[in-house]
């Protein structure tokens, strides 16, 4: 099968006038959707900062999928994609989660199986494990190039990244205390231990001396960069603002637990 990039060698960013995938519309409104009958179902209203954090989420998302962000990602540079994934896996699991109150998800623990499953996948080391092992998998090359072949396992890849995420996220932000955050510094610890994972495979990407990702070296140029220019810049930015978000976030909670005691 032809790489993804090849399929549209006529491929055309609008900085305007967006393109827009209906899959994603239908997505995002089914969340929206259900985020709003919870609210009616329990008569209970969000704090207004929820309901903020959680629809910016949502337009993270949405923006991240759609628009130029989405071609320069899927046509023209693998560096793009990178903007893509860290906006997906750093910033919007940490805007739904901050969105949305503990009391919408309480019901679901209600489930024996659920509330088992819940359990075991949010415990600090299997978060770990989780969104690690599928940040490095899926930039294996062959599974990656595969994402950019086939436009259903790249929308399952994206799908596995913000669950993942969530996962990630969670010893920070539970917002239910039957599945509790970490303390402070064991906050601290899993924010430092996850700064080497993904700075591995960053690394692995930004030092090598051939083209990973055949899709982007037949892409058509855009912005002077090379196809392994663009891999490298990629590498930087999954490696440098990846990790710099975690020591912002160590720095917050170290200065919350001074304040705390």
């Amino acid at each position: 099968m032809m790489p993804f990039a090849l399929l549209h060698p006529v491929a055309r960013i609008e900085w305007v006038r967006w393109t827009v995938h209906p899959s994603t519309v239908i997505g995002l409104g089914v969340l929206a959707a259900l985020y709003v009958w919870s609210i009616r179902r329990a008569g209970i209203r969000p704090r207004l900062y929820q309901m903020v954090c959680f629809f910016a989420g949502l337009f993270v998302i949405f923006a991240s999928l759609n628009g130029p962000i989405h071609d320069l990602s899927d046509f023209y540079l693998f560096s793009a994609h990178m903007v893509q994934h860290l906006l997906m896996t750093l910033v919007v699991p940490a805007l739904l989660l901050s969105g949305t109150p503990g009391w919408m998800l309480r019901p679901l623990l209600q489930y024996r199986p659920i509330n088992k499953v819940a359990r075991f996948i949010t415990r600090p080391a299997m978060c770990f494990v989780i969104f690690n092992v599928v940040i490095a998998v899926w930039h294996i090359p062959a599974f990656y190039n595969r994402t950019m072949a086939d436009h259903g396992v790249h929308i399952g890849e994206h799908l596995m990244f913000m669950a993942a995420a969530v996962l990630m996220w969670w010893p920070f932000l539970s917002p239910l205390p039957e599945l509790p955050r970490l303390s402070y510094p064991g906050q601290m610890l899993y924010c430092f231990l996850m700064i080497i994972p993904m700075s591995i495979v960053a690394v692995y990407i930004a030092m090598a001396e051939s083209i990973l990702y055949p899709a982007y070296s037949s892409a058509p140029r855009i912005w002077g960069l090379s196809p392994l220019e663009d891999q490298q810049l990629g590498g930087l930015i999954m490696w440098i603002p990846g990790a710099v978000v975690f020591y912002i976030i160590l720095t917050v909670v170290f200065f919350k637990w001074v304040g705390s005691g």
